[in-house]
């Protein structure tokens, strides 16, 4: 999860959804990657600009492993001093910069919202109903030269305002430089506006963004646990940082893959003392989440008593009401409060499964990788899938196959330079696969292409499947019966070793196997 959540990665994985789903991930701002491709940066703001002299956008430049803040600027363009001076030393983000972001009492804040993995298969999420707001400490206004670098009016992060003489430190819920998102949506509804449909924006996202980063995390797993071998229960506890701009649209800031669980915060009671004192909004938050995660993750839990909907209005009364009639209160339970954590997936499936087109891809991906638990295919491995799957043709023949294999293994190979083996990557896999859609199925938007692509593959997967079940059972039959009944037979206690089953390779007459010279030239 830490790999996957950094800058970059989770860059390259809401671009590839971007493509396939352009009108779903449109709250993640437009992003490059540095410093492979600073070049493109300059091209495509160079031509803004060009097409309309009065825009001038800012954007913020954010190093790919950075936390708390540090490492974060913003800069007017690709000619920054800054940028150019930076891009070429390490990798890291530059996005766009939301301008226009919604302010309470003058001041731009974000949202930190809590959210729990509970498991890849099935694909579990789950979101705290309260979190964090936390304030900037300066007055906000739109980036100019002479404040571009006021961190404390456009950066929102903790760790930073921190240090501010301005920032409140307060006990109430509702003021202060971090407040509980319960009592800002109070606020917005006391203005009139639907903080059901802000919400509701909200879980959209956090839906779509760990729909994104999924496929990725299943060849990360199955490098670490192998498929069919008895696993850990893996969970994790995310915390996605949000923007709510000026017209109420939420925005995806980024996603910390270990956020800070601190309840408390250090306070300088003297010159160079200083004590820990208890932050009743941390508390608040926190201790609810990490004690339903654990709750939860429980493997002996019985059925946990239902979440009753908060004040703030986040909650449809009926679908409670629903939920309370189909849940129990266990008795192990006894005075523990109800789950402040609600379940999103899989019981938003129908809103948001057709989203899930890259885990059928990385799927494939997976099948193809062999039994060694790797994360990157091989030359063979490939040419097994494009034979498998029938994908080649008098248009698209296995050299071409190998050309496209080369190309694209070793434009991806210079952009991650610490992998763990030579190959093809999940991404570059990916790049291959939407390369082939294209050819196939030109008329087709992207997403048509690739589903169309994806279903000729599986098709073509089950009837291999199929075929391989018959010969099996042809091979059983053909065996002699006595051979038939110690073949099938449980072996007994204390035996030396455990009987084979019969396989088709049984079956198979011993002169139709090319020597082992001839089978490695051809494979050549």
């Amino acid at each position: 999860m830490i790999e996957m959540l950094r800058k970059v990665n989770l860059s390259r994985a809401m671009r590839t959804v971007q493509e396939l789903f352009p009108e779903e991930y449109d709250f993640y701002p437009r992003s490059w990657i540095l410093p492979e491709e600073y070049e493109q940066f300059s091209t495509q703001i160079r031509m803004v600009k060009e097409n309309d002299a009065t825009v001038n956008p800012t954007f913020i430049v954010k190093p790919d492993g950075g936390s708390q803040g540090d490492g974060i600027y913003l800069i007017r363009g690709p000619s920054d001093p800054k940028l150019t001076a930076c891009s070429q030393a390490k990798q890291g983000v530059v996005q766009e910069y939301i301008q226009k972001p919604l302010l309470i009492d003058k001041l731009k804040f974000d949202i930190r919202l809590y959210v729990l993995i509970k498991s890849l298969e099935p694909l579990e999420i789950y979101i705290a109903k309260e979190g964090l707001t936390r304030f900037c400490t300066e007055p906000y206004q739109e980036p100019n030269q002479k404040n571009m670098s006021h961190v404390y009016m456009h950066l929102t992060n903790y760790s930073l305002n921190i240090h501010s003489g301005n920032f409140v430190h307060s006990d109430s819920q509702s003021t202060g430089s971090k407040r509980t998102l319960s009592s800002v949506l109070y606020r917005l509804a006391a203005k009139g506006v639907d903080i059901k449909r802000v919400w509701s924006d909200i879980i959209a996202l956090v839906i779509k963004t760990v729909i994104a980063v999924v496929p990725e995390l299943k060849v990360y797993y199955q490098a670490d646990i192998p498929p069919g071998k008895p696993g850990p229960t893996c969970f994790q506890i995310l915390g996605f940082d949000i923007l709510l701009m000026k017209n109420l649209k939420p925005v995806l800031l980024e996603v910390n893959s270990n956020p800070s669980m601190r309840i408390e915060h250090e306070m300088k009671v003297s010159p160079g003392v200083f004590e820990f004192v208890p932050s009743p909004v941390d508390e608040e938050v926190k201790v609810c989440v990490i004690r339903d995660t654990l709750r939860l993750m429980d493997p002996g839990h019985k059925k946990l008593p239902v979440s009753q909907p908060r004040a703030g209005g986040c909650e449809d009364k009926e679908e409670i009401q629903m939920e309370a009639e189909t849940q129990e209160r266990s008795p192990e339970d006894g005075a523990l409060p109800s789950l402040c954590l609600k379940q999103v997936y899989p019981k938003y499936t129908k809103q948001f499964n057709s989203l899930r087109l890259m885990e059928r891809v990385a799927s494939l991906f997976i099948r193809f990788l062999g039994v060694k638990g790797n994360m990157r295919l091989g030359p063979t491995a490939f040419r097994t899938f494009i034979r498998t799957c029938k994908l080649s043709n008098s248009n698209f023949t296995m050299a071409s196959v190998d050309i496209l294999y080369i190309d694209i293994t070793r434009r991806w190979s210079g952009t991650v330079p610490d992998s763990r083996e030579a190959g093809m990557g999940l991404q570059a896999f990916v790049e291959a696969f939407f390369f082939m859609a294209g050819r196939r199925f030109k008329s087709l938007l992207l997403r048509e292409q690739v589903g169309s692509l994806l279903e000729l593959c599986e098709a073509q997967l089950e009837s291999q499947m199929a075929v391989d079940d018959r010969r099996s059972v042809s091979c059983s039959r053909a065996l002699p019966r006595s051979v038939r009944s110690q073949t099938l037979a449980q072996p007994h206690l204390g035996s030396p070793a455990p009987v084979r089953r019969a396989t088709s390779q049984d079956c198979r007459p011993h002169h139709r196997l090319k020597p082992r010279t001839l089978r490695a030239n051809v494979e050549t």
